[in-house]
């Protein structure tokens, strides 16, 4: 970040709250009639222009010398938001101009992130155990629906962070009452959703199969897969280790088994799966159908959650695009590795442009490569890594003498189907797949937890940060530790498909909570950034679809029966 920009960013909080860590000041909580507060002018005069606004209110912006102008408030209960011009694209990537090239060498990434997770439970568990149960018909439906309307909610909530640097748990504690009820419930969902350890008891089988050539079946084996599991928990924690930026090395590590995976599933299928059975597949994606008769809601609601990524929660695996530097996500900071990276101060709250027709531009040049990044790479790569998968289990399934998989058989399903129908190479290629799949998964979740649980303490509490001398990391590390070793303990108690039901139908309950605080904070966004009349709809869609899901899954587990049946 440049350093003054850093420094102007402190001094407006400074003069304006009386210290950056004084969240508490009455002055820091104003709200005007458009959602923030017009403040004093702190910014450098060489820089400035006068500019009227609604209202009759004048504000002072800033030139593109990235100097600070004054601070607006969105929300109550946080640190006003200094004004900073957004930078250009080639200023934060450092080339001289965003081509083909650039788009994929550069700017595409956090996405890849999303999707290692993406392709992973939902994909190799959930949406092939369902189809293989009740065929593409009514569920493919499902599967389509829930990638588009999480792609919709994953651009909205990436709207907030590229205009205001601020990641998701920490933009809820803007929205009233304030953060003493929104960042501790906000993390509680997204543990209680994740802490099962689903996604690394799937990993740990996988392996444990690769190792021995033996199916999971035996007790004695299961606790051995476990132990597998926590190993690979200790290998994500030492892939972090190293890097610049650790949110970088994850996107490079997702690059790498995201390519293997789409591209190997693919020659697969066309060698094994017969081109009728492809259009069956597509049909059933694309046909306006109700879920099958008799299918199993907690299964369903399970699909709907992890058919993309975590339907409702999706937000706390969207910090990536700050730290990758999208928009205002520059002038904040990242998390650096602990070898490799030189840890740089990470402001605590955010920061926002002024309304200025040359920021204008460039909101519109970053939310280009948004769309890129979510539509093309997150939403493409998820929908053909669903369409695969459930592809070549649903042909697996239905091979004369093949019995369809079960949620105990379903992690290493296609590895014996193929074993005994197409050879030993096949066999072995699955349990590859299949292993690289769960373990992208188990890698985006398990530090997804430790980082917005390190950047929600980071910057609700400068207590902590002089705890802590300003350096995330020494968070950071330990707590991946301590949290490695819960995890590990909880593993042994379901099978992996069970604790992913479990996961993905807690993630639909986030459905009924977050996108109402989207709302909030994304209306208040400065003019240029600010949701669209359709947002609203979307992400109200978002809420009717995953919240019915989670609701008949509540119902069922109360009830013994689902709310509503099909």
């Amino acid at each position: 970040m440049d350093a003054r920009v850093e420094r102007d960013i402190r001094l407006v909080v400074e003069k304006r709250c009386g210290g950056t860590d004084d969240r508490h000041s009455e002055r820091c909580r104003g709200e005007g009639r458009f959602g923030f507060t017009v403040e004093e002018d702190v910014g450098h005069r060489d820089d400035r222009e006068r500019l009227s606004v609604k209202g009759g209110k004048k504000v002072a912006a800033v030139g593109d010398g990235g100097a600070v102008g004054q601070a607006v408030q969105i929300g109550t209960g946080r640190p006003p938001l200094p004004l900073v011009d957004l930078p250009e694209p080639e200023e934060v990537f450092k080339v001289p101009r965003i081509g083909v090239k650039e788009a994929i060498t550069v700017v595409i990434g956090p996405s890849l992130i999303a999707l290692g997770l993406s392709i992973g439970s939902g994909e190799w568990l959930l949406g092939p155990l369902a189809v293989a149960q009740y065929g593409f018909v009514g569920i493919g439906w499902v599967i389509l629906l829930s990638a588009l309307l999480q792609t919709f909610y994953n651009v909205e909530i990436t709207r907030y962070i590229m205009a205001t640097g601020e990641v998701p748990v920490l933009g809820w504690a803007r929205v009233p009452p304030g953060w003493w009820l929104w960042v501790p419930l906000a993390l509680l969902m997204v543990y209680f959703a994740n802490i099962w350890g689903g996604w690394a008891a799937g990993a740990g089988e996988g392996l444990y199969v690769l190792l021995t050539g033996s199916l999971v079946d035996q007790p004695s084996e299961r606790t051995t897969a476990r132990w597998l599991a926590v190993l690979l928990m200790a290998i994500v924690f030492l892939l972090v280790l190293f890097g610049r930026k650790i949110a970088r090395t994850l996107e490079l590590v997702n690059w790498v088994i995201v390519g293997f995976v789409l591209i190997t599933l693919l020659i697969v299928n066309l060698l094994v799966v017969p081109f009728e059975t492809w259009w069956t597949a597509l049909r059933g994606l694309l046909t306006p159908a109700l879920p099958p008769s008799g299918v199993d809601a907690t299964l369903l609601g399970g699909l709907a959650g992890y058919t993309a990524l975590a339907s409702g929660l999706n937000w706390y695996n969207m910090n990536y695009y700050r730290d990758h530097g999208y928009g205002m996500g520059s002038r904040v900071g990242f998390i650096a590795a602990l070898v490799g990276g030189k840890q740089e101060e990470v402001l605590a709250s955010g920061v926002t442009f002024p309304d200025t027709p040359e920021n204008e531009r460039r909101w519109k040049r970053w939310f280009r490569l948004l769309l890129l990044d979510q539509w093309v790479v997150f939403f493409g790569g998820a929908l053909i890594g669903m369409y695969l998968t459930t592809l070549l289990v649903y042909h697996l399934a239905t091979l004369p003498g093949v019995e369809k998989p079960t949620r105990a058989t379903m992690p290493t399903f296609a590895a014996d189907v193929l074993s005994r129908e197409y050879g030993t190479l096949l066999y072995y290629w699955a349990l590859i797949v299949g292993f690289f799949i769960l373990f992208s998964t188990q890698l985006g979740v398990f530090e997804s937890l430790v980082r917005n649980m390190s950047d929600g303490l980071y910057g609700l509490s400068p207590a902590f940060r002089r705890a802590i001398a300003g350096d995330p990391r020494r968070f950071y590390y330990p707590f991946m530790i301590v949290l490695l070793a819960v995890i590990s303990f909880l593993i042994f108690q379901a099978l992996p498909t069970e604790l992913i039901l479990i996961s993905a139908n807690m993630a639909n309950l986030g459905a009924l909570v977050f996108p109402f605080l989207l709302m909030y904070l994304n209306r208040r966004l400065p003019r240029p950034a600010r949701l669209r009349w359709w947002s609203y709809l979307l992400l109200v869609g978002n809420t009717i679809f995953f919240g019915f899901f989670f609701v008949n899954f509540l119902w069922t587990q109360l009830t013994g029966g689902p709310l509503v049946k099909f």
